[in-house]
C-alpha cells in the first residue's frame, strides 16, 4: 500500500481529481491547517517540546482508505506546521495503541522507494494550482524520501538538503523536519497558502489514511489537497548552492584485442569539477555542470538483443535525472496496451552516448572512447508568469577520436563523433483547477564535423517541435489527451539514405506502394537531404469510477525520425487500442480487490497492411491475506510484418497465444516471495516459456538479500540470419532472406545486498550472472511474400565448413542448385553468451547535501558458439573468464544558503 502512494502521488495532473472552488470536492469540503510562526527556535531532536508545537491548529481526523474505505483512521496523528525566515518545519505526532511495540520500521538508505514499515508523508503544493506536487516521506528510523519540484511530474531524483529527526516512545512515534525555503519553489507573495496532503501507513494493520480524503475510486492528487495557510515570509533565501567534486578511477581491464599497443590493462586517471544551482526568479532555477562526472554508479543488465532494434536502457546519471520530469513530454497512458510505443521527443542518454562513426577497412587494431564527453551543460526549471511551467536544457558534447592501426603497421587518427550541441526547450500551462494543460516542446541537435566521411554518416542538424494537452471534466472522471510533433533531419545525402534504410522505416523495401516527398518523406530517394515526418496521439476516456473505458489511436509517419536526441521505435503505423475495465475496491469473503479489464488493438502501416493485432485481458486481484496475484492472455492473429525480411518484402507473422501470471506474497514480511511465469504458442510451432523469482529475505532491521532467479527458453521457426539482393530469388521480388530456427535459453540470477549502518551511510552490491545461448537449424526461406509458409534448403542447397574442433564455422548456400550464380556465405550464428556484472557502493553522506561514494565495478564473460547449454560448462565459463575491475572514489561537498 505505502509503495503504491510513492507512485500514485507521482502521477501527472491527468490522473488528479478536478476540483471546485479552491480544490473542494463537490462532495465535501477539504480541510485546512494554519502555519505559525516559530515562537522559538525548534531544535530537531524528534521530541515536541518547543512551545510552538503546543499551536491549537492541528491536521488531524485522518481516514482510511485501505483495508476500510472511508473509515476513520485506527491510529490517531496530529500534524502541526511552523516557519521562520529560513524553513518550513513540520512537527508530527504518530500514535500508536500499542505505543512503541506498535511500530515497526527498517533502515535503509535515503530514496529507497520499497523500503518497509511505517511511514509519513508530506505532499505540497506550493503554487496551490492543484498541479504541484513536492514530497516529502520519512519513516521512523529517519530514513528520508523526496520528489519535486513544484512540478506536474513528479521527480524522484530531486535530493533537496533537508532535514528529519524522529523518536520512538511510549505514544507512538513522532517526526520533527526542516526543510529550508530554499529548497521549495513558490510565489514571491507576502501571505500564502498552499496545498498540502498528508498520508500515514501503519505496517502492522496494513493501513493507510490520509488527511484529505478520496475514494479509491475517485480521481484525486493536488486538486483534492487540503489547505496550509497563513504563511508569510518577509523574504526569502537567495537559494544558491555549489556542490564541487572530485574523483579518482583506477581501472584493471583485459585488452579486448590482443597484442594491441593501443590499450593499457592499467589505467589511473582523477578528475575535478561542480555542479551549481542557483535562484535566478523566487520560481526559476538555474542548475549547471561543469567537467561532469556521468559515469554511471550501476551499471545496464546484460542482454543479448536480436531484433532489428536497440535496447532501451534507464537513465541513471543524476543531473539528468534530476528536473526529468518537467522535459517530458507525450507518452502512452493506458490500462492496458501492449506493442506500442509512446511518443519521445528526449531521450537524455543521447547526450554523451558511445562515438557512433564507423572505422576504415584493414584496421588491425583500434581504440575508442566508450562514451562521449560532456563539456558543460546547465538547464533552466521553473515557473514565469501567469503559471507557466518552463524548462531547458543545453549540453555540448565533445569530438571524440579513434586511434586505429592498419594492417601494415600505420598508426591514424579518426574523428568518431563530431562536437555536437544538444538543445531542449519545454513550455506548459496548467488549466485552471488542475483540469489539465497544454505545452509545446522544441529539440535541436546541430553537429560540426571535422572530415566528411563522418558527415556521410551523421545527420548535420535535427530538428523537433511538438504540442500536447490533457483535458478533464466531470470530477476528472473523463479527459480527452493528446499531442502532435512534426521533425526534420538534414545533412548529406548519404546520412540520409541511411536513415531510409533504418529499421525505423526501411523505405528501400521493394514492395513498398505508398508515398511521395513533398512536404513530409514518404518515398525512397537517395538524392534526398532533408527527411520530414509527423506523429500523433489521442486518446478519450473514463478515468473514475467502477467501470472505466479507453479508446485511443497513436501514429507515426514514415518520415518521422528524432532518434538524434530521442529513443525512436518503428514508425509507418497507424496504432488502434480500446480497453473496458471493472474495479471491485470493497473486501468480500473472497478478495480485497479485484480488477478485470477486456480490450483489444489494431495497428496498419501507411502502406494499408494490417501488421498487428490481438485481443487480451487481465485479471488483478489482492487476496484476503494481502497476497496479490494477476493473470493476463492474449491472442494475436496472422498479420503482416513489415520488418522481418530487414528491408525485403512483406511476410506474415503467425497468430499466437500468450498466457503470463504474477503471485506475490505479503510485503511486510520478513521473506517475501514474488513469483512469475509466461507460456506462449503460434500456429508455426514456435513456442517459448518462463519463470522467474524474486525472493527477498529480511533477516534484520538494517539488511535485505534479494535473489531474482529468471530462466526462459523459446523456439522461434523464423529468425532472421541475413538479406542479400538476388536476382535468381524471383519468387522474392530478388532478394534471398534466410531465416532459421533457433532454440534459445536465457539463465540468470540478479542478486542485490543492502546493507545500512545509519540513514546517511549504506552498502550496496549488485551482481548478475548471465548466460544466453542461441542454437540455429533448419535455414530456410519464405516460399513467397505475403505468407507465412517456409521451405528449408536441403543438402544439395547449404553446405557447412567445419572449423579445426569439428563445428560448424561456415554456411554455403547455393539457393538455386547453379554454378553459374555465386553463392551465399554466412558464419555460423549459433552463440553463447557469458557475463557477470557486479557494483559495490559505499554511501556515506557525511554532512547534509555532501557525500562519499566508493564504488567497485567487475565485469568478466565472453562468447562462444556452442549453441547448446550445458549449465556447468556455461556457468563455469563466467568464472574463468579475467575479470575486468574499476575502482572510483568521489567526493562532493555541499554549498548552500
Amino acid at each position: 500500500a505505502l509503495t503504491g502512494v510513492l507512485t500514485g502521488v507521482a502521477l501527472p495532473p491527468s490522473l488528479g481529481a478536478q476540483n471546485q472552488q479552491n480544490g473542494a470536492s463537490t462532495h465535501e469540503a477539504v480541510p485546512s491547517v494554519r502555519a505559525v510562526a516559530a515562537t522559538d527556535p525548534i531544535v530537531l531532536d524528534g521530541v515536541l517540546k518547543e512551545g510552538t508545537w503546543s499551536s491549537p491548529s492541528v491536521a488531524t481526523d485522518f481516514r482510511q482508505q485501505d483495508p476500510r474505505e472511508g473509515e476513520p483512521a485506527t491510529q490517531r496523528t496530529e500534524v502541526r506546521f511552523a516557519y521562520d525566515a529560513q524553513a518550513l518545519y513540520v512537527g508530527a505526532r504518530m500514535y500508536d495503541s500499542l505505543g512503541a511495540a506498535g511500530v515497526r520500521t527498517r533502515l535503509a538508505r535515503r530514496d529507497e522507494n520499497l523500503v518497509a514499515g511505517d511511514g509519513f508523508m508530506i505532499v505540497l503544493d506550493t503554487y496551490h494550482d492543484h498541479s504541484g506536487r513536492t514530497q516529502f516521506w520519512i519513516n521512523p528510523s529517519g530514513v528520508k524520501w523526496d520528489a519535486g519540484q513544484a512540478t506536474s511530474f513528479a521527480d524522484p531524483a530531486w535530493n533537496a538538503v533537508w532535514e528529519v529527526a524522529t523518536r520512538i516512545d511510549s505514544l507512538g512515534w513522532t517526526a520533527e523536519l526542516r526543510i529550508p525555503l530554499s529548497q521549495l519553489r513558490f510565489p514571491p507573495d507576502s501571505t500564502l497558502t498552499w496545498g498540502v496532503q498528508l498520508w500515514r501507513y501503519v505496517d502492522r494493520l496494513n493501513e493507510l489514511s490520509m488527511w484529505s480524503f478520496w475514494g479509491k475510486t475517485e480521481s484525486g492528487g493536488p486538486p483534492r489537497f487540503g489547505h496550509l495557510t497563513d504563511l508569510r515570509f518577509s523574504a526569502r533565501p537567495r537559494g544558491f548552492e555549489v556542490l564541487p567534486y572530485t574523483v579518482a578511477r583506477a581501472s584493471y581491464v583485459t585488452p579486448a584485442q590482443p597484442g594491441t599497443p593501443l590499450q593499457r590493462p592499467e589505467e589511473y586517471e582523477a578528475g575535478i569539477g561542480a555542479d551549481v544551482k542557483m535562484l535566478l526568479t523566487p520560481s526559476l532555477t538555474l542548475s549547471a555542470t561543469l567537467n561532469p562526472d556521468f559515469g554511471q554508479v550501476e551499471q545496464d543488465p546484460a542482454e543479448v538483443n536480436l531484433t532489428a532494434f536497440e535496447t532501451f536502457f534507464q537513465e541513471k546519471r543524476p543531473f539528468f535525472v534530476e528536473g526529468s520530469g518537467v522535459l517530458n513530454f507525450g507518452g502512452l497512458s493506458c490500462f492496458n496496451c501492449s506493442n506500442a510505443n509512446g511518443m519521445n521527443l528526449f531521450y537524455t542518454r543521447r547526450i554523451g552516448r558511445a562515438p557512433q562513426g564507423s572505422l576504415p577497412p584493414r584496421i588491425r587494431y583500434s581504440e575508442a572512447p566508450d562514451n562521449t564527453s560532456i563539456l558543460g551543460a546547465a538547464k533552466v526549471t521553473g515557473q514565469i508568469a501567469n503559471g507557466w511551467q518552463v524548462g531547458v536544457l543545453d549540453a555540448v558534447t565533445g569530438s571524440e577520436r579513434a586511434e586505429l592501426v592498419t594492417a601494415d603497421g600505420q598508426r591514424l587518427s579518426r574523428e568518431v563523433e563530431p562536437l555536437t550541441n544538444y538543445f531542449v526547450a519545454r513550455l506548459q500551462r496548467n488549466l485552471s483547477g488542475g483540469n489539465g494543460y497544454f505545452g509545446f516542446m522544441a529539440t535541436s541537435v546541430a553537429r560540426r564535423f571535422a572530415y566528411d566521411s563522418l558527415a556521410q554518416q551523421l545527420p548535420a542538424r535535427a530538428e523537433a517541435l511538438g504540442v500536447d494537452w490533457i483535458r478533464a471534466w466531470r470530477e476528472r472522471t473523463y479527459e480527452l489527451r493528446g499531442n502532435f510533433a512534426v521533425s526534420q533531419v538534414s545533412g548529406d545525402s548519404l546520412a540520409v539514405v541511411r536513415l531510409q534504410h533504418a529499421s525505423a522505416r526501411y523505405f528501400q523495401r521493394p514492395d513498398r506502394q505508398h508515398g511521395s516527398n513533398g512536404l513530409f518523406s514518404d518515398a525512397y530517394d537517395p538524392s534526398l537531404g532533408v527527411l520530414r515526418g509527423h506523429g500523433g496521439y489521442l486518446r478519450l476516456a473514463k478515468v473514475g469510477g467502477d467501470w472505466r473505458w479507453e479508446g485511443q489511436v497513436n501514429y507515426r509517419s514514415p518520415g518521422f525520425e528524432v532518434n538524434d536526441v530521442a529513443f525512436l521505435g518503428p514508425v509507418d503505423y497507424v496504432w488502434l487500442n480500446g480497453n473496458v475495465l471493472r474495479r471491485w475496491t470493497r473486501p468480500t469473503a473472497y478478495y480485497r480487490s479485484l480488477q478485470v479489464l477486456l480490450g483489444g488493438q489494431r495497428q496498419y502501416n501507411f502502406d494499408g497492411d494490417g501488421t498487428d493485432g490481438q485481443v487480451h485481458g487481465t485479471l488483478n486481484s489482492q487476496l484476503l491475506n494481502y497476497w496479490s496475484a494477476n493473470l493476463f492472455g492474449r491472442f494475436r492473429p496472422e498479420a503482416s510484418d513489415d520488418r522481418a525480411t530487414r528491408g525485403g518484402p512483406v511476410v506474415h507473422r503467425p497468430r499466437e497465444y500468450y498466457f503470463s501470471g504474477t503471485l506475490n506474497t505479503d510485503a511486510r514480511r520478513a521473506i517475501v516471495v514474488n513469483a512469475n511465469a509466461f507460456f506462449g504458442r503460434d500456429a508455426d510451432d514456435g513456442w517459448g516459456n518462463g519463470f522467474g523469482l524474486g525472493v527477498e529475505v529480511k533477516p534484520a532491521s538494517n539488511v535485505s538479500l534479494t535473489l531474482n532467479p529468471s530462466y526462459r527458453q523459446n523456439e522461434s521457426i523464423a529468425q532472421y540470419v541475413l538479406r542479400r539482393t538476388d536476382p535468381t530469388a524471383t519468387h522474392f521480388l530478388g532478394h534471398r532472406a534466410v531465416f532459421a530456427t533457433i532454440f534459445r535459453r536465457t539463465l540468470s540470477m540478479g542478486t542485490r545486498l543492502s546493507w545500512t549502518f545509519t540513514p546517511t551511510l549504506s552498502l550496496d552490491g549488485y551482481v548478475e550472472p548471465f548466460v544466453a545461448t542461441g542454437d540455429y537449424s533448419a535455414f530456410k526461406e519464405f516460399t513467397a511474400t505475403r505468407t507465412t509458409r517456409k521451405r528449408v534448403f536441403d543438402a544439395g542447397q547449404l553446405s557447412a565448413v567445419r572449423d579445426r574442433a569439428g563445428r560448424d564455422s561456415l554456411y554455403v548456400l547455393d539457393a538455386d542448385r547453379d554454378p553459374a550464380t555465386a553463392a551465399l556465405t554466412f558464419a555460423n550464428p549459433d552463440f553463447n553468451v557469458r557475463s557477470l556484472r557486479g557494483t559495490a557502493v559505499l554511501r556515506w553522506e557525511y554532512r547534509p547535501g555532501s557525500t562519499l561514494f566508493l564504488v567497485w565495478q567487475q565485469n568478466r564473460g565472453g562468447t562462444e558458439s556452442f549453441g547448446d547449454f550445458e549449465l556447468g560448462r556455461d556457468v563455469g565459463g563466467i568464472f574463468e573468464a579475467q575479470p575486468d575491475n574499476v575502482f572510483v572514489v568521489k567526493v562532493n561537498y555541499w554549498l548552500g544558503r
